[in-house]
């Protein structure tokens, strides 16, 4: 586990010196998860952002029938995590986030994350970077889905986390990018 994660992704885009770094740090809680853990259920409220150190954690609408379940959204090692709309306005959520992986992560509480902003000359950058990089995730994610072919979907997948599609069951992937699990199959054939 290792915090200086945070700071290495932070600092690409903003500059923190070490009295705030000390303060939004004190704030953070080391999290372990198991694989195949809920982190939220429809119908709770997002209570932390966090980032991933390790693992891998799928967005998904459920369904009574598991193979009809709707994968839209992961997030990997070295990304931030939340059910952001819901954390945003602490509004119930209408999706759940599960780990796919064992999960280590570095939380923050909403009521923290408004101290920081409050408390810190980065703060109000730090949040805005943050809901910069959540919104190009889901603006690419929404666009991709509009302008490629399912195939393009999965092979941009696959050169983007090569060894991480690994550990992804094929049936989120095949709903993450909006095929079946056979048609999912017929393309990976035609790749291959």
């Amino acid at each position: 586990m290792s915090i200086v994660n945070i700071r290495t992704y932070l600092e690409k885009s903003l500059l923190i010196n070490d009295t705030d770094w000390n303060f939004f740090t004190a704030r953070l809680q080391f999290r372990k998860v198991k694989k195949r853990t809920k982190l939220l259920e429809i119908g709770e409220i997002e209570e932390y952002i966090s980032f991933i150190d390790k693992g891998i954690i799928r967005f998904f609408i459920p369904k009574e029938d598991k193979d009809k379940e709707i994968t839209f959204g992961f997030c990997f090692s070295n990304e931030f995590v939340s059910a952001y709309d819901s954390f945003l306005t602490q509004s119930p959520t209408l999706y759940e986030l599960e780990t796919l992986t064992d999960v280590e992560m570095w939380s923050m509480s909403y009521a923290d994350l408004q101290e920081v902003y409050q408390k810190t000359s980065i703060g109000n950058t730090l949040g805005r970077i943050s809901s910069e990089r959540l919104f190009l995730i889901k603006s690419k994610r929404e666009q991709s889905l509009l302008n490629e072919t399912a195939e393009e979907r999965y092979l941009k997948l696959f050169d983007e986390r090569p060894k991480l599609i690994k550990e992804i069951p094929l049936k989120y992937i095949a709903s993450y990018i909006g095929v079946t699990a056979q048609a999912l199959s017929r393309i990976r054939r035609r790749i291959t």
